[in-house]
């Protein structure tokens, strides 16, 4: 079985997010996979996706300052600058977290660990709507 669709993510707060149940909700295909792999790719190059901690809201916190204190707005050599001071660095996050995941499905459901959870990293101070090509194949 192969199943693709596109998921339109609302306009959301410069941070990151779980989008786990999210996603999950919109595939209601998934349900009837046993083993198989999901594919997501965010069609943004200012946001990211990544898979990481689902359950203290502190480490979606942490990442963020992290990243906004390395990757600041206002580097001297950034020349692509038209759309504001926190589109490069926005770039720089997408890049460096990837905007891609693959993960395993089995009996119905993602296979993920216990403390896992799908993040949208938005990465701009106004990001705005985010869309998501979900691929979903297996049996």
């Amino acid at each position: 079985m192969w199943h693709q669709q596109e998921l339109r993510l609302e306009p959301r707060s410069r941070g990151f997010h779980l989008i786990t149940d999210e996603v999950t909700s919109a595939l209601t295909e998934l349900r009837e996979v046993r083993v198989g792999l999901l594919h997501l790719q965010l069609l943004h190059t200012s946001a990211s996706l990544t898979l990481n901690e689902n359950a203290d809201p502190d480490v979606r916190h942490d990442l963020d300052a992290f990243l906004r204190e390395r990757i600041p707005g206002d580097l001297p050599y950034f020349r692509h600058t038209l759309e504001g001071p926190d589109d490069m660095p926005a770039h720089v996050c997408a890049s460096l977290l990837g905007t891609q995941l693959t993960l395993a499905v089995r009996d119905g459901r993602l296979a993920l660990g216990t403390w896992q959870g799908i993040w949208l990293g938005e990465h701009r101070d106004r990001g705005g709507a985010r869309r998501l090509i979900t691929t979903l194949q297996g049996e």
